[in-house]
């Protein structure tokens, strides 16, 4: 059984709730079928029921529940809203517009405990589906910084990583990230390795520097973070900085920093920043034929996960169930 083949059947394990805010879309109904079909999780779209019946006729919805903000009372999350954001200066009219956006109510459901999860992106942008889930689901405790990761499935018989799986952090959201912000990052990741990939992290604090090779500011930004995540995750197994062949290949492993847990085995990859980040894991993708995952959103007290409005009806199968298993 391959990776997210794994990943689905863990999630139908997990029997979570997870909302779908773009509920009209043509791939998220497709894939709402799917997914309840698969019992990878219970879903629900945010949808007009008048619109799902004229769109799609002949579309077995049975077993998908649907929520019509003009049928079902929305007072509730109205509520909460207000209750949330009213020292910010939002007024209750104001909450009511905010509730009117499936955005949003997407994720005061979560809020308030009526969904585990959600996943959104197909038509809307990045910026749009974290904004509500940073004023209101907000960080989890002890993480302070919102990033993400791609899970990184190396072609067959690759020696890298742990049965061929890696994940890439962070790729897609922070641009510059500080020290303490790329703690987060680290310890954010290796999180996401272990509850959706299984595996067991080695993280790796990426640079152009293993230990002291090079001087530099960008240098010492890296071993700051190493030392921060050490102190908030004292049992994870993390070290820096390294060069990516220190961290990946074990003869240079232990040639560069003999004492470490974590060179010439690591299976979690830490990027200094969002450039070498995307980068590296576009250039493994297209060079080395792996599979990229992601992003897979972290560092948010209940999981919210962006799709690509490019995506496929498999894509939001597979990040629904990544997301079922971020749930707590």
């Amino acid at each position: 059984m391959d990776l997210l083949q794994n990943i689905c059947k863990k999630a139908s394990l997990a029997n979570k709730r997870i909302v779908l805010p773009e509920g009209e879309e043509p791939r998220s109904v497709e894939a709402a079928v799917k997914i309840s079909q698969s019992k990878i999780a219970k879903v629900t779209l945010i949808a007009s029921e008048d619109v799902i019946k004229k769109k799609y006729p002949g579309t077995n919805l049975k077993d998908v529940n649907i929520f019509d903000p003009k049928k079902n009372s929305v007072d509730k999350y109205i509520d909460r809203l207000f209750e949330l954001r009213k020292k910010k200066g939002l007024t209750r009219e104001d909450a009511v517009k905010l509730v009117a956006n499936p955005l949003y109510l997407g994720t005061l459901m979560l809020e308030c405990g009526d969904a585990d999860g959600m996943v959104a992106g197909a038509i809307n942008s990045t910026g749009d589906v974290l904004r509500p889930a940073l004023q209101i689901i907000k960080t989890a405790p002890g993480i302070s910084t919102v990033s993400s990761c791609f899970i990184m499935i190396m072609p067959k018989g690759s020696k890298y990583g742990q049965d061929g799986v890696m994940v890439f952090g962070d790729c897609a959201v922070m641009p510059n990230p500080n020290a303490e912000q790329l703690a987060d990052i680290a310890i954010a990741s290796a999180a996401s390795a272990k509850s959706i990939c299984g595996i067991d992290p080695k993280v790796a604090m990426l640079s152009f520097s293993t230990k002291g090779s090079a001087k530099h500011e960008l240098v010492d930004k890296v071993v700051e973070a190493t030392a921060l995540a050490k102190k908030y995750a004292p049992d994870l197994d993390i070290d820096g900085e390294l060069q990516a062949d220190a961290a990946l290949v074990e003869s240079v492993g232990k040639l560069k920093s003999p004492d470490s847990a974590v060179a010439g085995k690591a299976n979690v990859l830490i990027f200094p920043d969002l450039a070498s980040g995307n980068i590296g894991y576009k250039l493994v993708q297209r060079l080395a034929g792996a599979e990229a995952v992601g992003p897979i959103c972290q560092g948010l007290n209940k999981p919210v996960n962006d799709l690509s409005r490019g995506c496929s009806v498999e894509d939001i199968v597979n990040v629904v169930a990544m997301t079922a298993l971020q749930c707590k």
